[in-house]
């Protein structure tokens, strides 16, 4: 075992808590004592900002660190999880030993020499915006609330909030993995209300993604996010009711690419898949969408927010073409789903901290662009809505059935863009909407960087698109659920 001579040098885990070559060996022996066909550790240390101002005073600050290790063996198609706090060699030895005996299974496999593998860099920043001064950040918040009230004086209510974090991670594995990262994430956030007499509208808009505190002071600033969010709260003072019933809709582009993820990207996870709970269980190399509709998982674009060098299982990640030109080409997976599957990891095991337990998550997932003029596709509507954002959705994995609130949505008359609506609400079936594209646009964009996905209890960072398309026929209407479990903005 004399691949980690070399990585010992300038690394984190190594300089701050003297972890040695020897302990990790140790660590991932106790984790196997019992049996196990594989067992990894994962460390994480945690540094974060959050505040936020309301009322134009700054109504919360917070800055913590957090660390600890997750300890992982599988066996056969059990899992033992444990996790610590306290990074003492005791402690992490006591939730190895405890993983162990939650999956212990016949077969032992003995620990292989790490294999470091060449390291990526898809968001180099000299100064993460965690390590930057408060004083800055704040600064941020009060010119978005500024701006906010200056748009419109109808603008009677905003809340702007700012978050950041860097996460330190190590990733080693009984097979050989082991793998490092540094992952920054910032993102801004602005919501106000705004009101007449008996009315009362919102909006809310925001940004960010790996990158340090200057992204705030580009073309994404402060003010941007601000002025967005109070259109869009105006508009909706005067939008008129949504007509229900079934219809043709187009989906702007960027953040309506939240319905490609919740209608089909869950749907393609390889666990629900191996376990036959989803709908697209059994149907690769079968036509699942419009053969206009090619969709992505891609990991590695730099600076997104669903981006990572690494997933938490220390695989790089990929850029995995899900459905092509309507044919469904595969999943999404990690590691177990892989082996139990047959099946290619393609780097997408994510986990929320050390607490959890990783599982097939999505990156950024988005549908490719076609040959259609977005003009074009609008004029070919006689009577329908254009949903150009969304508060969130949620999606039944079994069925594929979703629900999605349009937070900005217009009528669409003879082929013309007129006037605003308000409760929008898009029902359908996942693998059914698809097979209902029949134009898509040529202005691929994606979302500024504020999507957050939930599953079994985790919320992890993820990034969505589309360009514009055309369904020609989806269900309008009626009053989106919350859930907690669905796509949180």
């Amino acid at each position: 075992m004399g691949h980690l001579n070399t990585v010992e040098n300038n690394k984190f885990f190594f300089q701050h808590y003297g972890l040695s070559q020897n302990d990790l060996e140790r660590y991932l022996a106790a984790a196997l004592s019992a049996g196990g066909d594989y067992a990894d550790l994962y460390f994480e240390y945690l540094s974060s900002t959050s505040l936020s101002v309301d009322e134009s005073m700054v109504k919360s600050a917070s800055q913590g660190i957090s660390a600890g290790c997750g300890v992982r063996v599988i066996s056969g198609e059990r899992t033992g999880y444990a996790y610590t706090d306290d990074l003492s060699s005791e402690r992490i030895l006591h939730a190895a030993r405890t993983a162990a005996l939650i999956a212990s299974g016949p077969a032992k496999t003995p620990v292989v020499g790490f294999q470091e593998k060449p390291a990526r860099s898809l968001y180099p920043i000299t100064l993460p915006s965690v390590d930057a001064e408060i004083t800055a950040k704040v600064e941020l918040v009060m010119r978005a609330d500024t701006a906010a009230r200056a748009f419109d004086p109808r603008i009677k209510e905003v809340r702007a909030s700012y978050s950041d974090e860097l996460r330190n991670i190590l990733i080693v594995g009984s097979d050989g993995t082991y793998a490092e990262d540094s992952q920054p994430l910032a993102r801004m956030n602005v919501s106000c209300i705004a009101k007449t007499e008996g009315n009362s509208a919102r909006g809310s808009s925001g940004g960010g993604g790996r990158v340090a505190l200057d992204f705030f002071f580009g073309e994404k600033t402060p003010e941007f996010f601000a002025k967005e969010a109070s259109r869009q709260a105006i508009l909706q003072l005067d939008a008129r009711e949504a007509p229900a019933g079934d219809m043709e809709v187009v989906l702007g582009p960027g953040w309506p690419g939240v319905l490609l993820h919740e209608a089909v990207g869950h749907g393609l996870e390889a666990d629900f898949n191996r376990k036959q709970t989803s709908a697209f269980a059994g149907l690769v190399g079968k036509r699942v969408a419009s053969e206009k509709c090619t969709v992505v998982d891609n990991g590695t674009m730099p600076w997104r927010r669903g981006s990572l060098n690494v997933d938490d299982e220390g695989q790089p990640t990929q850029s995995t073409t899900l459905i092509e030109n309507g044919i469904l080409k595969g999943y999404i997976s990690d590691k177990l789903s892989a082996r139990l599957m047959g099946i290619a990891d393609t780097g997408n095991g994510r986990r929320e901290s050390y607490e959890h337990i990783p599982m097939p998550r999505m990156t950024n997932t988005y549908m490719l662009p076609g040959d259609d003029n977005p003009e074009d596709i609008v004029r070919s509507v006689k009577h329908g809505i254009y949903a150009v954002n969304f508060g969130g959705g949620q999606v039944d994995i079994t069925n594929g059935k979703f629900v999605f609130s349009a937070s900005e949505a217009y009528l669409i008359e003879d082929g013309k863009i007129t006037a605003p609506i308000k409760g929008a609400t898009l029902i359908g079936n996942g693998p059914d909407v698809l097979t209902r594209v029949s134009m898509v646009g040529n202005d691929l964009q994606l979302d500024e960087g504020v999507g957050t996905c939930g599953k079994d209890g985790q919320a992890v960072p993820v990034g969505v698109g589309i360009p514009t398309i055309k369904v020609d026929r989806l269900t309008v209407g009626g009053t989106a659920r919350k859930d907690p479990g669905g796509f949180m903005q």
